[in-house]
């Protein structure tokens, strides 16, 4: 009887523990839900808005933004300054910008792999075969181009992948508004209690949501929103960077061409390209540089085809005054090559700046002596400097295959080429987009130096990507020291391996908007913003941007404060690569 009643009080003491462990399971969902519920009318943080989410901009990062948040079930839409998604993804540069492929995870990586896919069809090779492009296009930068281990592919044509985000978007049906840039006059952005509650874009229409996101590569939401950002290039003594502030080269690339107007005359004025003339005495390097940014330009699809192909013209606005530099550089150099020609599939390039007068517009997104660049002046301004870049451009291809100084070698080369026919057929083939290579960098919670990309530390935060290219700035300016003409700003110091990303680097400063996160104008000092500026960087660090602000109006938190922990293992559960 007594071993019967030890039995019967064990049953019971069994039978209590798993109804109080079930208890605790179930106390346990009901607290997660109630958490996910709050945003949902119980957040004071959050009151109920037209939108959980605002992101604006359609760059690539905006898009995989748009995915994440739309697999998170929240509400939300895409307000695009652009006509077309994709940003530079979609307008030529295909060459994919990462030294280490296996680093990139997540909405990226997934879209890499759709382009491996869409590779995979022999409909897709018109000019040339699958076999055949592998055989001759050699490395990409992330490795092989077309990855058959991985099923990724790293190189592509611009309307192969604006289809595939195309494709993409119309799947998920996900709300896009066209055409729609920010009002970044004052007013625009409305603010309330630390918070952005809307912003007006050009149309009149009024965005209101519980958070937002700046996807653009200008950070015009950022800036209009007031706040704070940095530009241009920190001295060296600001955060301790070796490759920071002021850098004028040892030597001059240009072999001692004349750098006036008028030969021989300083009187007559320096020529278009170069900006200025400093003594000798002043060949000093890590002063800050505040202003000056790396140079913009075009990434052009070009073809050897001639049945695919729009020859290189004149355009409207040409000027020789501002090609005497290229032509004074060819006369004084041995130089042949002025572009670069990496092969995407089908026989087209995505064709790059290479040399030293080559299709990077040196000085043509500021003005130092006003005190202005490309991002502090009006709308109409803009426009004007993405036309001068534009007759810059088609304006060096036409003067390398036509004017009789450019030896014939290098004319009838040039002249081969052609712009492609295929692409970008809705802009008279020329890509969407001008390459802002690096604009205003927020001041945020936490700013990326170069120690973080080539030493990292641990740190008390969340790893939210991993970054993997070199440290990358094409030259700011052109110089002239006792009659010579100088590059000033090039830094290209490769990385050894992928660094970490912290997601403070995408939050403002504490104190700051608590409902904002930044993932392509983001708080990076110039230096380490050359390796972290490239677009499947920024696709990753959206992806983590979006899944933080999700979890911000889960937690009714602000975004500086979300938990790091969960933060960590939703970004693990969904294919981010947090570690090397």
């Amino acid at each position: 009887m007594a071993s019967c009643d030890r039995a019967m009080k064990l049953n019971l003491g069994s039978l209590l523990f798993s109804f109080f462990a079930l208890l605790g399971s179930f106390q346990s969902a009901l607290a997660e839900d109630a958490e996910t519920d709050r945003s949902q009318g119980s957040c004071n943080l959050y009151p109920k808005t037209q939108y959980d989410l605002l992101i604006y901009g359609c760059t690539a990062a905006g898009i995989v933004a748009g995915i994440q948040v739309h697999r998170m079930n929240r509400t939300f839409a895409l307000v695009c300054p652009e006509t077309h998604l994709g940003g530079m993804t979609t307008s030529g540069l295909g060459w994919t910008d990462s030294k280490h492929g296996s680093a990139i995870g997540g909405i990226a990586r997934e879209f890499y792999g759709k382009i491996y896919s869409y590779y995979q069809s022999d409909k897709a090779w018109n000019r040339e075969s699958r076999a055949q492009y592998k055989g001759h296009v050699g490395t990409a930068q992330p490795g092989p181009p077309i990855d058959e281990q991985q099923r990724v592919q790293w190189t592509f044509e611009p309307h192969v992948a604006e289809n595939i985000l195309e494709d993409w978007m119309k799947a998920g049906n996900i709300e896009i508004h066209h055409s729609d840039p920010i009002d970044r006059s004052k007013g625009s952005v409305r603010l309330k209690n630390g918070q952005i509650t809307s912003f007006k874009t050009k149309s009149g229409k009024r965005w209101e949501a519980s958070m937002f996101i700046d996807a653009s590569y200008e950070g015009d939401l950022m800036a209009t929103a007031g706040i704070p950002f940095r530009i241009g290039s920190e001295g060296q003594s600001d955060f301790g960077e070796s490759l920071a502030g002021i850098k004028i080269q040892e030597k001059s690339s240009y072999w001692k061409l004349d750098p006036y107007v008028k030969k021989d005359d300083p009187n007559s004025g320096l020529l278009p390209g170069i900006e200025r003339v400093i003594p000798a005495s002043h060949k000093k390097n890590g002063a800050s540089d505040v202003g000056r940014l790396q140079p913009f330009n075009y990434r052009l699809s070009l073809t050897q085809q001639k049945d695919n192909q729009v020859r290189f013209f004149k355009p409207d606005g040409y000027k020789a005054e501002d090609h005497e530099l290229l032509l004074r550089y060819i006369e004084a150099s041995d130089h042949t090559e002025f572009f670069t020609k990496q092969l995407m599939p089908n026989l087209k390039t995505d064709t790059n700046s290479k040399e030293a007068v080559s299709t990077d517009l040196m000085g043509g997104n500021y003005n130092h002596d006003n005190g202005t660049t490309y991002f502090n002046v009006s709308d109409e301004e803009r426009k004007a400097i993405v036309q001068k870049h534009r007759i810059y451009t088609q304006g060096l291809f036409w003067t390398l295959a036509n004017n009789p100084r450019v030896p014939k070698s290098i004319r009838d080369n040039v002249g081969s080429f052609g712009y492609a026919k295929d692409e970008w057929t809705s802009n008279h083939n020329w890509p969407y987009e001008l390459y802002i290579r690096e604009g205003p960098r927020m001041k945020a919670a936490y700013t990326m130096t170069q120690a973080d990309v080539q030493s990292p530390k641990k740190l008390d935060d969340s790893v939210i990507g991993l970054g993997s290219y070199t440290l990358d700035v094409h030259e700011v300016e052109r110089l002239v020291i006792d009659n010579e003409v100088y590059n000033e700003g090039l830094v290209h110091t490769p990385v050894d391996k992928p660094f970490p990303i912290w997601y403070n680097s995408l939050v403002p400063e504490k104190g700051g908007i608590s409902n904002f996160l930044n993932p392509i104008t983001m708080g990076s000092t110039h230096v380490a913003f050359a390796s972290i500026r490239m677009e499947p960087t920024y696709m990753i660090m959206a992806q983590s941007a979006a899944t933080a602000a999700v979890h911000a109006l889960e937690q009714c938190v602000a975004v500086q404060a979300v938990n790091r922990t969960k933060l960590s293992d939703k970004l693990k559960a969904d294919s981010q690569k947090l570690s090397w």
